[in-house]
Order: C-alpha cells, then structure tokens, then sequence
C-alpha cells in the first residue's frame, strides 16, 4: 500500500509540476528559516548547561532603595565573600571575581591584550574546570600565578609546553603558567582567556579590602540541600551592620540557571530579560512556518478540480473516504519532507551569514538525535497541517458529479478559506514590515538625539602604566602635536560613569536621608568640561591648577534640581569618603549630558578634581581641533605615548564609534525582523504566484472571449489582478492595528522613543501592494496576452 501511495503522490508531482515546486521552494524556505531561528532558541536555551553544579551556584546582589524604588546591583563589598564562607553554614564555595580585566602581557616580542579574571582559587573546583596541563589544586596558591586557556596558551606559545612560562603582565608583574584548561564553549557566562589570584587584585586595588567597596562580584556555591532564601537573609544580616549605606538594603541570591535568559531587574526583582527575545523568535519562526503551509494548503485546494476525476474514479471503485484521506495525507508529508531535505541544504549555506549576524557560534547537525528530532517534527507538522484540509477537501467530492464532467469550482468554504489564507500571510507580512520600520527609527532616534556634548572629533584612550602618573607631561605634549585642542583626565570614558554614592553620602542643608537617591561621580582633571564639549550653566569651571580645586564640586543640572535651594554655586555639601566627612565647595552647575542609559534621562552627577584621585583615573580624553585630520591625528597621538609611555601598544577610540556600538542589540534586532519580513514577503508571494497561475488557467476561456469581443490587455490584466489586490487592501487594514500594538508594546519600556508615524503603514501598505502587484500581474499579463484562437481552439 505505501509503495502504490508513494506511486500516486509522484504522479500527482508529475502533474503540472509548476505548483510542486512552488510548494516545495515555499515550504523549504519557511522550514529553513525556522530552524535557523530553533538553532539559536537552542544555543540560548543551554546557556551555562555545560556547568556541572549550576543548580547549586548563585550570583549575589545588592538590592538597595532609592526614593520609593529598588535598584539592584551586581557588585557587593570586597570583604562579603571571605566573611560569609567562614559566618554562615550551607556555603560550599564563594569566590570574588573581578571579570572583564584586559591586560598586556608580554612574552619575547609578542604584545598582546588579553581579556581575563581575577579569582579566588576555588574558582575552579566551584565550575569544575577541566585542565590540560597541571592542576586545579594549588594552581594559584602563589601569587603571580596564572591559568591559561588552551587557545590563549598557543597563541603565546604555539606547540611548546606552557607550564613554567613566564608571561609580564602590564611590562612589570612577572606570571608564571601553572596551568591550561579548555577553552569555554561561547554560550557560557563566566569567560576569561587567563585567570590569577584575586590576592594579586587586591594588592593593586586596596579599597576593595573595606567594606565601603561597592565594586567587584561574589559567587557562592551552596551545599545540597541548603535554602537560597535562608543564606540570602543571613548575607543580609551580616552586610548591613559594616557601613551606614547598607543600613536598608537586602541581598538577593541570583541562580545561575537565570543568569542569561532572566537578566533583567525592575525594582529589586527578575522581570524577564534574554527570555522575551527567545519567545518573540519562537514565535516569528512559527509564524514563517504557518505562513508556508499556508501556501500548501491554497494551491492544494486550488488544485482540487484538477483531481476532482481521480476521486470520482477512485470512490466509485470502491475507495472510502478515510482511505482517500490517508492517500492525501501521505502525499502531503512526502511533499513536506523534500522541502525538510531542500531546508537542510539551505541551512548549510546560510548558517554561516545568519551565525555573524547573531554572533553567535550556531552549527548544525542534521543527524544528531536532537536536531533529527526536531527536523522530523517540522516535517511531519507541516505535512499534517498543510495537508489535512486540502484532503478532507479532496475526499469529499461527489463521484456522480465529478465523472458527469461537471467541473469543481472552488467556491463557498474553500474559496473563503483560501482568501483567508491569502489575507493571513499579508497580515503577518505587512505587520513585520511596519516592524522593522519602527525598530530602524528607534535606534536612529536615539542616535540622533541631543547627549548634551559633543561626541564628534572626542577620542580617549585607555590610561596604561604610568600614564596617570605623568599625566601633566603627556598632556602638554599631546597638545604640542597641535592637532588636539583639549586634553583631560577621568575616572571613566566618555559615555560612562562608574562611581556612585548617595546623598547618604554626599549631603547638603536640607537633605531628606529618608528619601535615598543614587548620584553618579566622576573623578577628573582640569579641561574636562571643554574637552567633553560641556556648557556651564551657572558658577565656573575647576581652574587649570588642580589643587585649587580639590575641596571643590562641579553639578549637573539634574542633582541641581534634586539638592532645590542647595544646589547653588557657593552653597556647601558634605562629602564621606568611607573614613572621614570632607566639606566641600559647589563651584558650578554643568548641564545635563547622556551617560550609562542611553535612552534614559540624564542622571544626577558630580564631578570632583583632586589630583590625589588621578591614579585611580582610566581614560585620557582629547578633543580634535576642528579642521584635523583624524588619521594624522591618531599618528601624532600615538608618537607621543609610545615616547612617554613604551612598552605598551596604543589604541586611539572615537566617542561616535563607541556610540553607535551601543546599540548593537537594537540594530541586529531591526536586521532579524528585516530579514523575516522578507522572508515572510517572499513565502507569501510564491503562494501568490501559484494562485494566480492558476486563476489565469481557470479563465483561459473567458479571458479568450473577453478578447475577441474586444477587451484590451490592460483591462484583462485588471481583471485578473482585482481580487488578490482587494485582498492585500484588506490585509493592510488588518496589518496596522496589529503593527501599531506590538510596537507601542515595544516603545513602551524605552524612556526615550520615537514617535509612530502615519507614513510608516502607508508606505509599508504601499510597498505590499507593489509586491503584490508585481507578483500577479506577470501571470495576468501572460494570460491577458495570450492568442485567443489557440487558447479557445484548445478549448
């Protein structure tokens, strides 16, 4: 019986094989797109799987109110970690991490900058990492120690052993290689290149051994069995004693499971993250999926007159009416599963592109378990879905009518159902046009926006060696060069701040303790607010010698507004530095400019210029004079720091660059829905296609007296075209409520959003419509311009 099925559907294939292979073209394309997107739903999904304990191991954060809402924060106190493993029972492991560390090291004339961490040593018996050379036990007993992953030790080492090498880290801390673990797969948050000692850390970074540290993470691993809840609390307990900021605040114990998929915080609390991406694209990929079928089903019920006989005959021999639908059935899921191999082939070939736009490592293996499951499911629930209409349709024909000669028109249910079908892939595809639209005007209208300082010609580097400590000598000679008009020191690059307080600690006459707000701090030297591009509204700038300066404070507008009456330029405030209460001076009011959020409101600030500060500072900032060329800018720029800072390579960042990396997520957003659209786009319009050829071969008669009785060929055409055409209308109409929803969902959770346009659905509307019209009119038009002697003869 399978084999006479098997017969049968290659037959029907045979039989205007036109259909077969728009069929199969658009189901391949729907089955492809979706498993691209299931390959990255499975890459996200198995985010940190490769950790042996991750049920047991928890993030620790700080959840602290400010004015009514709670902030939550990732860094804790340095001293947390030791205290608690040795306070409170239940902990297996904690480990203080400073991660994101990028360092020099130097091996014979190899310079390299290498991403890597700063750990305590049971940082590898907490992830159980496997090593390739040496021993996890004992591997950072002593300082200056160093583990290497196996890709970093190559690139240092090539083939030669690694144990026992000496790299320098920053041209004067020598480390020697105590180990080599494999490398981590990319779908693993805790990455590092090399890994030393966190006592190595302390030594360079004292202030994280008080407890008025708020700035590196702590790890725990729990016993089996022991109460995230109860350790959290009992961490609460112990952290709030140490410092008058932790008077309020709760500790909270972050799973590693949700570390990706769960990453976002909305006062003090997980409200989703990763997760929303991997059911919006779930979703997409169900849709394009949909979308195929519904393609099988319009051009297989479309078809049926053409069978009509075959059913006829068939039931007239004696078929029922389930053997009928069984043979349809089965036709289908062959027709599907060719489209499932054609998909496999168009995976392999897309793969590659479709990796580098998700950055991500995705491969493919059609004859893993998992991945054949998952092939064998689309296939058989494609089949059955596109299927199972067209073979109720099919089946239910009345023999006496069909073999009378009578022809089967497609009208009532199945006509409805299939200008249903019709108008449900132009909805979908039209709504993720108006998408992809809006998602592109976001990311430019946050681009585009005012930050409150000039952002072109403002180049920084990263602060290296010494650099801080002969700051003054390389700004006079970075401004020598004569291409820089302005040069300054800060704690943080531009477009960042990385300090904070409250005005717990920073207080002035008349402040409310009771209502705590986070104010960011900024630590620079004299010129910053010129070389930033920064206006002055009130008071004056820190002048040029910075111990002038050192008891005095720059505001922005916003903490102006916060501090009311205070916040006057020659009003005093007070400022605790962890040990005493320094007063201070406000010298003037800066106005707002964009940090951290980009799509936030600015957020208070202050600026302090104390040259004592200047050794804990991380960016050189320059601003071009105008008219210089860039290029030779960078050139100069890098003569001079390789003079008075050598031995370490230089590398010269532009603020607009930096920028614009800031919405990355935004703009491969706007890139996936785009490439959606048109495939969605595309699908539909194979389907369309297919009808239209069809619908010109069922009026080749009419359409041929229509003619001779002297219709023009524009007139014929619009004949022909009017139906699918009112139906793409009616699609739209459906498409913009639609449209307009989700992305007002969508905006909703930016506080700084572009407005929806009107001229977005036309023009999306339009350009369906063009498609559409593309689409039909080549069958209209061949048809329109048939001979209508040969066509009426055939007849």
């Amino acid at each position: 019986m399978i084999k006479n099925y098997i017969l049968t559907a290659l037959r029907s294939l045979r039989n205007k094989p036109t259909y077969s292979l728009l069929n199969i073209a658009g189901l391949a394309l729907g089955i492809a797109c979706a498993t691209l997107i299931f390959l990255w739903v499975e890459d996200e999904l198995t985010w940190d799987h490769k950790v042996a304990d991750r049920n047991q191991i928890y993030w620790t954060r700080l959840n602290m109110p400010y004015n009514g809402t709670i902030t939550s924060f990732n860094n804790v106190p340095g001293p947390l970690a030791p205290e608690a493993i040795r306070t409170i029972p239940g902990i297996r492991y904690a480990v203080r991490l400073s991660i994101g560390e990028r360092r020099l090291f130097t091996i014979g004339d190899k310079v390299v900058y290498e991403n890597g961490t700063f750990a305590d040593s049971s940082y590898f018996d907490m992830l159980k990492i496997p090593f390739l050379k040496g021993k996890s036990v004992g591997c950072l007993r002593l300082k200056h120690s160093i583990v290497l992953t196996e890709s970093t030790a190559r690139k240092f080492f090539g083939d030669t052993e690694p144990i026992g090498k000496v790299l320098v880290m920053n041209n004067n801390i020598n480390y020697t290689v105590t180990g080599v673990v494999a490398d981590f797969p990319k779908n693993v948050t805790l990455q590092f290149n090399w890994l030393a000692t966190f006592d190595d850390y302390l030594d360079e970074q004292g202030w994280l051994k008080t407890w008025g540290s708020f700035g590196r993470l702590a790890i725990l691993e729990l016993e089996p069995g022991a109460n995230p809840d109860v350790i959290a609390r009992k961490l609460t307990a112990l952290i709030r004693p140490r410092d008058m900021a932790y008077a309020k605040v709760d500790m909270l114990l972050w799973p590693m499971k949700d570390w990706h998929l769960y990453n976002q915080f909305t006062n003090g609390k997980q409200d989703g993250g990763a997760i929303k991406f991997v059911k919006l694209f779930s979703l997409i990929a169900s849709i394009i999926l949909l979308i195929a079928c519904i393609n099988f089903m319009n051009l297989a019920t479309a078809r049926a007159g053409q069978r009509a006989r075959e059913v006829g005959v068939r039931k007239t021999l004696g078929a029922v009416k389930g053997a009928l639908i069984s043979r349809f059935i089965f036709e289908s899921l062959m027709l599907s599963f060719l489209s499932v191999l054609l998909a496999v082939l168009l995976v392999y070939l897309a793969l590659p592109a479709f990796s580098d736009l998700v950055n991500k490592d995705l491969s493919f293996h059609p004859l893993t378990l998992a991945h054949l499951i998952g092939l064998l499911t689309i296939g058989v629930g494609c089949g059955l879905l596109s299927g199972s209409y067209p073979a109720f349709y099919l089946s239910s024909f009345n023999p006496v009518v069909v073999l009378k000669g009578l022809k089967i028109r497609a009208r009532g249910s199945a006509g409805f159902i299939r200008k249903g079908l019709v108008t449900t892939q132009f909805v979908i595809s039209v709504a993720l046009i108006i998408c992809t639209i809006i998602i592109y005007q976001q990311v430019q209208h946050v681009k585009d926006r005012d930050l409150g300082f000039e952002q072109q010609r403002l180049l920084y580097l990263d602060v290296q060696g010494k650099m801080a400590d002969h700051y003054d000598i390389i700004r006079d000679h970075l401004l020598a060069t004569g291409a820089l008009g302005h040069v300054a020191l800060s704690f943080s690059p531009p477009l960042s701040c990385w300090s904070g307080t409250d005005n717990q600690h920073l207080t002035w006459e008349g402040d409310d303790l009771n209502s705590k707000e986070f104010i960011n701090r900024e630590m620079i030297s004299p010129g910053y607010i010129a070389t930033m591009g920064l206006k002055i509204k009130e008071g004056r700038d820190f002048y040029s010698d910075a111990k002038v300066d050192s008891s005095s404070i720059l505001i922005n507008e916003q903490l102006a507004t916060l501090m009311g009456k205070a916040g006057k330029p020659g009003n005093r405030v007070t400022l605790f530095d962890g040990q005493n209460h320094v007063p201070m001076t406000i010298v003037g009011i800066v106005n707002n400019f964009v940090f951290n959020d980009m799509y936030g409101e600015p957020a208070p600030m202050f600026m302090v210029c104390n040259p004592t500060n200047f050794q804990y500072c991380h960016s050189i900032d320059m601003r071009l004079k105008p008219g210089a060329s860039p290029s030779t800018a960078i050139d100069k720029i890098t003569a001079v720091i390789k003079a008075d800072n050598p031995g370490y390579p230089v590398e010269v960042k532009f603020a607009d660059a930096q920028y614009s990396q800031r919405f990355t997520e935004e703009t491969r957003i706007g890139k996936l829905a785009g490439l959606f659209a048109a495939l969605a786009i595309s699908i539909s319009c194979l389907g369309l296609f297919g009808l239209a050829a069809y619908t010109a071969e069922q009026r080749t008669k009419e359409l041929g007296i229509r003619k001779v009785l002297g219709a023009s060929v524009h007139g014929l055409a619009g004949l022909l075209s009017r139906e699918f055409l009112q139906l793409v209308v009616l699609s739209c109409l459906i498409a913009f409520p639609l449209a307009w929803w989700v992305m007002n969902s969508w905006l909703a959770s930016y506080a700084y959003r572009t407005a929806i346009h009107w001229w977005v659905f036309a023009a999306a509307g339009l350009g369906g419509l063009f498609i559409a019209l593309l689409t039909v009119s080549f069958q209209a038009l061949k048809a329109a311009l048939a001979n209508p002697v040969k066509t009426l003869r055939s007849e």
